[in-house]
């Protein structure tokens, strides 16, 4: 079977689905933001299938946003509704849909023009400005850089009897990658492979494909399965939040202990501010990985929990986890030995004041003889 040959000639009906993450501050309280916001406490949508257990820790604040006016290729000017959805660790994902009736080649060109994601972010944005603005009160050591942020897109398509998942994966793979990849032009088949490498289906009339740039989604009754990969899509922007920082930290510490070790009286001068800055650092990054790796747990829901997985494994997770372990450690490591060396610098500076009195003291006690 040639490539895209299974696909239907007339147009797909669907939405696109994008997600734009950002981190703004150290802490946000919920219940300080719920009265100052219009909101509502946010819980997981479930299927019959999906366990009671499977929720949010602490579950976080919904809010429905006005319509987002975007210019989009191959549909024109359009609007997305949006929703935010704000964590305890300050952390709010923007949520925006535009239902789409494209065919399959149309379709292609549209994920091809939004590789591009700047015009989507300044959207996301200019709606959240506001929103921030009136936060800010229950936001701890509020911060919004600039350049942190991270976007996911999901092309979801509604089920017909003419795309079938598994005729999809032998005779749709191409076009399956380039949604997934954000690329209207040809891909190779090594390309073409590892796009569509995992994928899940639960049913035989339903597929779930996911990338590194965007997925594809052919479902129905899909809502828990689209805000799983909302939360990946969030996990990896703390994540890099977390290790930005850390990196930060790390090379002011290395030159603290340049400082310690090359100071003419390393004795006189206090490195308590230094060293309570990186012990700080170190509690909080602990405790915003902690945070945002227990904020939604998936144990009873095996699909859910596979859907996560994949996510995990296209935004590397476990490495970025691995990674911010490793600098954990070595801030912490950081932090002791300067902390032993100006210990050492001052234990040594009293011993010789010690031995300067105890001198005097000899001296004193011959002149008096």
């Amino acid at each position: 079977m040639k490539q895209n040959d299974c696909l239907p000639e007339g147009p797909l009906h669907g939405t696109l689905h994008v997600y734009v993450a950002f981190d703004w501050g150290e802490e946000l309280k919920l219940e300080q933001a719920q009265r100052l916001v219009p909101a509502e406490v946010h819980a997981l949508p479930r299927r019959r299938r999906t366990p009671s257990s499977i929720t949010y820790r602490p579950a976080p604040l919904r809010i429905t946003l006005p319509n987002v006016p975007l210019y989009l290729s191959e549909l024109g000017q359009t609007a997305a509704a949006a929703e935010a959805t704000i964590f305890d660790f300050a952390a709010v994902s923007l949520a925006l849909h535009v239902p789409f009736t494209l065919p399959p080649a149309a379709l292609t060109q549209l994920a091809g023009w939004l590789a591009d994601s700047t015009p989507l972010i300044q959207a996301a944005r200019a709606v959240l400005t506001p929103l921030h603005g009136r936060l800010l009160p229950a936001i701890h050591d509020p911060r919004w850089s600039d350049n942190l942020s991270e976007e996911y897109l999901v092309f979801h398509l509604n089920p017909t009897d003419s795309l079938v998942p598994a005729k999809l994966l032998e005779g749709g793979a191409a076009w399956l990658a380039s949604l997934a990849r954000l690329e209207a032009g040809v891909l190779s088949d090594a390309e073409i492979h590892e796009a569509v490498r995992l994928h899940l289906s639960y049913s035989p009339s339903d597929l779930f494909v996911l990338d590194w740039a965007g997925a594809v989604l052919l479902d129905q009754e899909c809502d828990e399965t689209l805000q799983t990969i909302e939360f990946a899509n969030l996990q990896l922007l703390e994540y890099r939040h977390i290790d930005d920082r850390l990196d930060t930290a790390l090379a002011g510490a290395s030159k603290l202990t340049e400082i310690v070790t090359h100071s003419r009286l390393p004795f006189w001068r206090s490195f308590h501010g230094p060293l309570r800055t990186l012990g700080e650092l170190r509690v909080e990054a602990n405790g915003l990985f902690e945070r945002t790796g227990n904020a939604l747990k998936l144990l009873g829901d095996q699909y859910l929990a596979r859907v996560y997985r994949l996510a995990a494994t296209r935004f590397h997770l476990k490495e970025w986890e691995r990674n911010i372990k490793r600098k954990l450690d070595v801030a912490e490591g950081v932090y002791q030995v300067v902390s032993d060396q100006a210990a050492t610098y001052r234990t040594e500076f009293l011993e010789l004041i010690v031995i300067v009195l105890i001198m005097m003291e000899i001296i004193l006690s011959i002149l008096k003889h």
